[in-house]
């Protein structure tokens, strides 16, 4: 039995923070070496939760790193230093008596996705307390709980926050989550295999049941009938369900009417894209979980280049953080620039708030002039409110600033139109495609 030297061991940090930094996070710091016995070196993680997400994702960069740092052929085997193990925990296979067969790899949950490490902002403010209640009394508020959104904004990182809060709050509850695409198939080969007692009795049974892109039920008559059922029981016996797509449930295409309707039995929340001043939360919370600073004008210049989603956001972070580490230099405009700008398109100049107006102007009837007149027709007043909305989502302006450009107004009304459009813009499916249409357009103008 060996015992690893602190050099090695720190040769071996540096090596997975370096060529794996989307895996690399601030507590592996935390992390601690333990015995190298007939090729294979021990690593200790401090809780359950670390335990669960270097298993799930840090297997081959950690033996990669070790075979580099000593130079021999070793393996890599994680443990935790309190003695906790993944089963105690509930981070291991949970299978329901009788349904073995379906059960499944277990409840895997990226320690990441936490209420702690998700970014509120007006974008998911709404989806975020909704969650949060849910977390905490399960079966009792908002039942069931739909979400809905593009890809990349949250969806996911919420269902598994309810999951890590849940669990801490009860350990022993049954949570079965997984994505729609997981229950078509398992509900297919139950069919095929002559098991669909098994296969209900695990997903009837369950506490929490949360699914993950519902709309790939779409145009799937015996799924849906056999989904329809599943819902019913769980709902009769007060159990919590939790659903997200990427649209409304009343826009999910092929979708039974009986469905639709009982996806909005509860509560439906959606989540929009994310505005300048949370995409800048996103990028230093992402970033101290790594224990990096990133510097002010770094975060403002990837913030106002990538406006999509916080995937897009996080993966540009990971290119830069891996080119700073092989090319050793700091994380500067400079490098962001050039890493950046071939990709995306980084050296677009910001949107300014004469593009919105540009835009707006091209596609309602009305004059420069009077957006930033006194006249407060309804035929005036919403194109300049849409105007002072899309300021604020892709602009780093202030509400006063933007009041400014709109005949002096004060920042009151800027939050009133903000508040308002974004409410026609959850409520109205057109009105929402309309703005889309217009935040396409200040894109490419950018």
């Amino acid at each position: 039995m060996n015992e690893l030297s602190e050099s090695v061991w720190a040769d071996i940090l540096g090596h997975v923070r370096t060529h794996h930094p989307a895996i690399s996070r601030g507590w592996f710091s935390q992390l601690r070496s333990g015995s190298l016995n007939s090729g294979v070196l021990t690593v200790l993680a401090a809780n359950a939760a670390q335990l669960s997400y270097l298993v799930e994702h840090c297997m081959r960069p950690f033996v990669e790193a070790a075979q580099a740092a000593t130079g021999r052929l070793v393996s890599v085997r994680f443990e935790a230093a309190n003695g906790e193990t993944l089963e105690s925990a509930g981070y291991a296979p949970r299978n329901v008596a009788g349904s073995e067969e379906f059960a499944g790899p277990g409840l895997r949950l990226n320690s990441d996705y936490t209420f702690e490490n998700f970014v509120v902002g007006p974008c998911n403010r709404m989806a975020h307390a909704s969650c949060t209640a849910v977390s905490q009394s399960p079966g009792t508020t908002y039942n069931p709980l739909f979400i809905h959104g593009s890809a990349g904004l949250g969806k996911t990182h919420m269902l598994q926050a309810i999951c890590h809060r849940v669990l801490d709050h009860s350990p022993g509850t049954r949570i079965v989550y997984m994505s729609c695409e997981t229950f078509v198939n398992q509900f297919i080969e139950a069919v095929e295999r002559g098991l669909l007692n098994g296969f209900r009795y695990r997903y009837r049974h369950a506490d929490v049941l949360m699914v993950d892109d519902v709309q790939f039920l779409s145009g799937r008559d015996g799924t849906q009938e056999e989904f329809f059922h599943t819902f019913n029981t769980l709902y009769q016996m007060h159990k919590q369900i939790v659903l997200t797509a990427d649209c409304s449930p009343s826009e999910i295409p092929q979708l039974e009417e009986r469905l639709v309707s009982r996806f909005k039995w509860g509560l439906v929340s959606r989540i929009d894209p994310p505005c300048l001043e949370t995409r800048l939360a996103i990028i230093q919370k992402k970033m101290r979980m790594r224990g990096i600073e990133l510097p002010e004008e770094v975060a403002m210049y990837v913030a106002s280049t990538i406006t999509s989603n916080a995937r897009e956001l996080e993966g540009a972070l990971n290119r830069l953080h891996s080119a700073a580490a092989l090319e050793e230099k700091p994380i500067d405009l400079v490098l962001s620039r050039m890493v950046l700008g071939g990709e995306i398109q980084g050296a677009r100049r910001p949107i300014r708030v004469q593009d919105i107006m540009t835009v707006v102007t091209e596609r309602f009837d009305v004059k420069l002039s009077d957006l930033q007149g006194r006249r407060r027709s309804r035929s005036i007043a919403l194109p300049r409110q849409i105007c002072m909305y899309l300021a604020r989502q892709c602009t780093s302006h202030s509400l006063e600033e933007i009041g400014g450009f709109f005949g002096g107004r004060d920042h009151t009304t800027v939050l009133h139109a903000n508040k308002l459009i974004t409410r026609m813009r959850e409520e109205d499916s057109n009105f929402r495609r309309r703005i889309e249409e217009m935040e396409q357009a200040l894109q490419r103008a950018g």
